[in-house]
């Protein structure tokens, strides 16, 4: 099946997000979500990142004719047994990025073992396809945040290999190794198949 318009539908309005998004699937005219619907708030409450995603894109497409690309991403640290994982962005009670950092690093207060990884799952919703996606980077969480850029866990992330948190790298560094990035390429090989 070849799409003439090279449309894509994504189920978010986070500006980080569609950025990135815009910036590894150039040549595809990327619209947000509130461009289709003006309130776009589906319950999340899949077990897993694929589902919350699928969840998101189903609920999407059934007001759009193009494809629809949907993510859902977030942390899980190891000796926490995979926390806070789908509960990422509402780890801590009122859920800001301030809260969540300050919740994980009291969970992890005196454990040796900080271990970690970002997964992202991608699902593309095309006709009756249903495409998914994951993207991973393991890494550590720090005693402390460090660095300015970046939002979410991206303070206390240190990938494997480097030495600086996501928040210290900047945007640009960030992208090239991010979960999001990851699971996006493997999108991208997909896209191109449909568009032809």
């Amino acid at each position: 099946m070849l799409l003439k318009n090279r449309k894509l539908v994504v189920a978010t309005n986070n500006k980080h997000k569609l950025r990135e998004i815009e910036e590894i699937l150039n040549g595809f005219e990327i619209i947000p979500a509130k461009e289709v619907l003006k309130e776009f708030n589906p319950e999340e409450n899949g077990r897993s990142f694929c589902e919350n995603a699928f969840i998101k894109a189903k609920a999407l497409k059934e007001h759009t004719e193009f494809p629809v690309l949907a993510d859902d991403s977030g942390l899980e640290v190891f000796a926490l047994g995979g926390e806070p994982g789908v509960f990422s962005s509402r780890y801590s009670e009122d859920g800001s990025d301030e809260a969540n950092l300050k919740k994980l690093l009291l969970n992890l207060k005196g454990i040796n073992n900080r271990k970690a990884r970002f997964v992202c799952c991608m699902v593309l919703v095309f006709g009756d396809r249903v495409i998914k996606k994951e993207g991973f980077v393991y890494g550590s969480i720090t005693e402390k945040p460090r660095g300015k850029s970046g939002f979410g866990y991206d303070p206390v992330f240190v990938p494997d290999g480097y030495d600086k948190t996501f928040a210290e790298m900047g945007e640009k560094e960030k992208n090239s190794i991010s979960h999001r990035r990851r699971a996006l390429e493997l999108i991208k090989g997909e896209l191109e198949a449909i568009y032809g």
